[in-house]
């Protein structure tokens, strides 16, 4: 039983580097505290961060623990997060990792189990990929988000790794040139092998610091490269969200995603981007090695909601229906032969709404699985396919119409999978034990 040892206290953890995996700060109670977050996650652009949307982030913790994960830095948030912003909670604990091992670390394990919320820092998103897909790490905090309802936040390379798809940086950094003028570069590391899962980011890849530099070209790039990879998957749509650098985008527990910023001082934007479904093809015309994209459409490829981020949050998008919003307005986007045209544009017009398709209208059972999965669905099932914990494609059922089928899996390897079930424009993702 947690207690409520509330005397505060800033206890610092110096340990050497060369001897440890990780470096850990914490500010407040020495003891963490049980109590039921409030769940939600909120993505900010990168630069400053947004007082308001961090306020928000911290009301979700419902004054217990905040846990910052980030792989260079160090104690910044401390005091920031613990008594700058005027919000209740019990403590915050930075714990840098120094290197991979700090994966598999009881002491690191512990504290993402305690924690009511986590925040990723900015800095190398490869670090972060790199040193937790695949380790307990990635699985602690998947339970967290989905099973514990523990909010979760980013900012930069924290941001970037909060979408169902991701653009790794492996290579390094790629600009909106060079991804426009060849989608498969070296440097655009897009993946969407299974990393962290969040219900609602599960079919997006997130970009940063929007306006500066722009970065409207190269996420339109990673977009069409996620299609192009995956139509023979099933997978027929892809979503986006960006921020500009003093932008924060806060999603709460209904879909509701609020954008903070500094608007009408400062033009401070965010995006919601997505495929248009209203099309017969969404794929790129022209999406190949050494090719300067081709994504026009009849110049409507993408439907974009830009949405001005004010101070109280005011105006929001949903993400239950990926077309409703207050505040913004509407653009169509579209590549020809490399370059990337913006203009105005209209309202999508085909997106199911939550009340027609919900997470709780996919059943798949037994979980953990020995011989069978079996799949029931409110609404007819568009594709079945089932991922290894790599990302690679294991198996894949042609489905016709069917709202109830089987599919055998005795012959696989005990381990970690994940289903990927698509009923009418909407893609779940559920994670399988064997």
């Amino acid at each position: 039983m947690k207690t409520n040892f509330t005397y505060i206290l800033s206890l610092f953890f110096v340990l050497n580097s060369f001897a440890q995996s990780y470096t850990s700060y914490r500010t407040g109670s020495a003891t963490s505290v049980d109590v039921t977050p409030l769940g939600g996650s909120c993505l900010m652009g990168g630069a400053s961060e947004s007082d308001e949307a961090m306020q928000w982030f911290l009301q979700r913790a419902n004054g217990g623990d905040v846990l910052v994960l980030r792989a260079s830095g160090s104690d910044g948030y401390n005091t920031y997060m613990y008594s700058d912003l005027g919000i209740t909670i019990n403590s915050v604990e930075t714990i840098v990792f120094n290197n991979s091992s700090a994966s598999s670390d009881a002491y690191v394990l512990q504290r993402i189990q305690e924690a009511e919320a986590i925040w990723l820092a900015g800095g190398d998103q490869w670090n972060y990929v790199s040193y937790w897909r695949d380790t307990e790490v990635q699985n602690l905090i998947n339970h967290a988000v989905n099973f514990e309802n523990v909010v979760i936040g980013g900012t930069s390379a924290g941001m970037a790794i909060l979408g169902g798809h991701y653009f790794s940086a492996e290579n390094g950094t790629i600009t909106s040139a060079e991804a426009l003028a060849n989608p498969y570069a070296t440097d655009a590391t897009v993946s969407s092998a299974p990393f962290l899962e969040n219900y609602y980011l599960t079919d997006v890849i997130t970009d940063t610091h929007y306006d500066d530099p722009d970065r409207r070209g190269r996420h339109a790039a990673f977009m069409a490269r996620i299609l192009t990879d995956n139509v023979n998957a099933g997978i027929l749509d892809i979503k986006g969200i960006a921020c500009d650098e003093y932008t924060a985008v806060c999603i709460d527990d209904e879909g509701s995603a609020r954008v903070y910023g500094g608007y009408p001082t400062y033009d401070d934007n965010a995006y919601f981007i997505q495929s248009n479904c209203e099309l017969t093809e969404t794929v790129p015309e022209t999406c190949e090695p050494n090719t300067p994209l081709h994504w026009n459409r009849g110049g409507e490829a993408l439907k974009v909601y830009k949405v001005k981020g004010t101070t109280t949050g005011s105006n929001a998008f949903s993400l239950t229906d990926w077309k409703t919003g207050t505040g913004g307005t509407w653009e169509h986007w579209y590549v020809t032969n490399g370059t990337l045209v913006t203009e105005a544009g209209t309202q999508i017009n085909c997106i199911l709404s939550v009340d027609e398709v919900t997470e709780n209208s996919v059943k798949i059972f037994p979980n953990p699985v020995k011989d069978k999965i079996y799949i029931a669905t409110e609404k007819p099932l568009n594709s079945i396919i089932l991922l290894d914990s790599f990302g690679r494609i294991v198996m894949q059922k042609e489905v016709f119409n069917l709202q109830e089928t089987t599919i055998h899996v005795s012959q696989l390897s005990s381990g970690t999978y994940f289903l990927k079930v698509q009923v009418a424009n909407t893609t779940f993702i559920k994670k399988v034990i064997k």
